[in-house]
């Protein structure tokens, strides 16, 4: 745990690309995250520098029940799909969403170069995640360990 200042792109990538069983996981190729919150020892939120490749997606379209979104464009373009609506995104311009509203939504990186964006996120206890256009849910287990599931709670 660090409370200095430093440069962002200092920190580690995530070792873990993601926890979508395949073929979900194919969808988040060419995604990098530093997990920038946890550096800093931080437990009530997270803070994420992320970075997404030509043709590389930030997720599939989900919703959270319990857990605010905000994100903020650093760099580069992207499309932002909120209920299969499209909306660019450009560096400067950000986007939130709030718990319990289940507007899916997920980033799309359809330049020619990388896209780099801060992803903010509360860290409610009990938090699902619900994927409208996929057979795939995330739950939250008493001990606070997330898993992948299908709708019907069948793990993965």
């Amino acid at each position: 745990m660090n409370s200095e200042p430093l440069a962002t792109l200092s920190i580690p990538e995530s070792p873990r690309k993601t926890f979508y069983p395949p073929p979900y996981s194919a969808v988040v190729e060419g995604r990098a995250k530093r997990r920038v919150g946890d550096h800093f020892g931080l437990t009530n939120f997270g803070v994420n520098l992320t970075q997404l490749a030509p043709g590389a997606a930030s997720a599939l379209a989900h919703s959270h029940s319990q857990e605010d979104e905000f994100v903020y464009a650093v760099a580069g373009a992207a499309v932002l799909v909120i209920d299969g609506k499209e909306f660019a995104l450009r560096a400067g311009d950000c986007c939130g969403f709030k718990a319990g509203t289940g507007k899916a939504h997920h980033l799309v990186n359809r330049s020619d170069g990388v896209f780099t964006y801060l992803e903010v996120g509360t860290r409610t206890p009990g938090d699902q995640v619900e994927y409208p256009n996929d057979d795939l849910m995330i739950a939250t287990a008493p001990d606070g360990r997330r898993f992948a599931a299908h709708k019907d709670g069948t793990p993965y």
